[in-house]
């Protein structure tokens, strides 16, 4: 018997270097036709990207050379006058703050759920509720919009008067009895319709979680909650993070449910319970039926605007995953 070729090491797995090599030299019909499809793809897909851009670009310049105003600082908007005076101060104020409050009242729901669903619930009482979250995320947008309009306003009264009454020294919480239709309104509903998308990442990531590192907690006499907090929450926190820019994402975009919920004044109010001045999203879906030459390109500028704002989020969010890959192939 031949001892050497008994003994010998079973052959290492191809690298990523070998895989890559493999597929460029590819000679069959079938992979150098996947490899043309799926290389055209990436192609049409940036040059989709660009064409945007440069449309956008190309009319946001000519209303932006034509402005009487500061577009970045400005808070009028009126496009209509001779010269036209308009910019995006409020709008920006309004996106950041309706996003900022639908992130701060949707990522902790979230990642509470998410770990319900993969470390506490029953099996099939988990994939009950992973389905209801996956419902959640096929409701389209003017559905929210028209029951945040008919339910969530009308229901909201009672909360403001109780920020107002304990609340209003901070100026933040400040109430003038008018409508419930204010930021805060907002960014509730736009964290209703964000969760979903944060639940279902951050659950795919903590089923990554490998065994062993839970089984290691629990070996050392770990509580269940000490094995989410030592194990599962740092091997997911560049996913929870990801998720989070990936809602977000959403939130700043939304239109029609900001839209049918919000009462734009075009003003900034640092009370988040009084009226608000718009987002971006929302003042081109309100403003472009009527407006004039000029004035669609006044609203593709500020859509530009949001577009590169969408574009940092979702780079960052990019850039995170890339940071951390300990969940890749964590748990087959």
């Amino acid at each position: 018997m031949d001892i050497t070729t008994q003994d010998a090491p079973p052959p290492a797995p191809p690298t990523d270097g070998e895989r890559k090599r493999t597929a460029r030299g590819a000679t069959r019909p079938g992979d150098r036709v996947f490899l043309g499809l799926a290389r055209g793809s990436g192609i049409f897909l940036l040059v989709v990207m660009a064409a945007i851009a440069a449309f956008l670009t190309w009319r946001a310049v000519i209303a932006i050379s034509d402005d009487d105003g500061n577009f970045l600082t400005t808070f009028e908007w009126n496009t209509g006058t001779n010269p036209p005076v308009f910019g995006i101060a409020v709008l920006a104020y309004g996106t950041i703050i309706s996003s900022i409050i639908a992130m701060a009242i949707a990522v902790p729901i979230a990642v509470a759920i998410a770990l319900f669903i993969t470390h506490y619930a029953p099996r099939k009482l988990g994939g009950v509720i992973a389905y209801v979250i996956d419902l959640l995320a096929a409701v389209p947008s003017i559905v929210y919009g028209l029951w945040g309009a008919l339910i969530l306003v009308p229901h909201m009264n009672g909360l403001f008067s109780w920020l107002n009454d304990y609340f209003s020294w901070t100026g933040i919480f400040s109430w003038d009895e008018g409508p419930a239709r204010s930021m805060l309104t907002v960014g509730i509903l736009l964290a209703i319709m964000i969760l979903p998308i944060i639940t279902n990442v951050s659950r795919e990531v903590f089923n990554q979680v490998p065994q062993m590192h839970e089984e290691a907690a629990l070996a050392l006499g770990a509580t269940r909650w000490e094995v989410i907090r030592m194990a599962v929450l740092p091997f997911g926190r560049s996913g929870v993070i990801s998720a989070s820019m990936l809602g977000l994402g959403r939130a700043l975009g939304e239109t029609m449910a900001v839209a049918t919920v919000l009462s734009p004044d075009f003003l900034i109010h640092l009370s988040l319970l009084n009226g608000g001045g718009g987002t971006f999203a929302q003042n081109i879906a309100a403003k472009f039926p009527e407006a004039d030459e000029f004035g669609r390109d006044a609203l593709i500028a500020s859509g530009l605007v949001l577009f590169v704002i969408t574009l940092l989020v979702n780079g960052a969010a990019r850039m995170i995953i890339a940071r951390r890959k300990e969940y890749s192939g964590a748990n087959a």
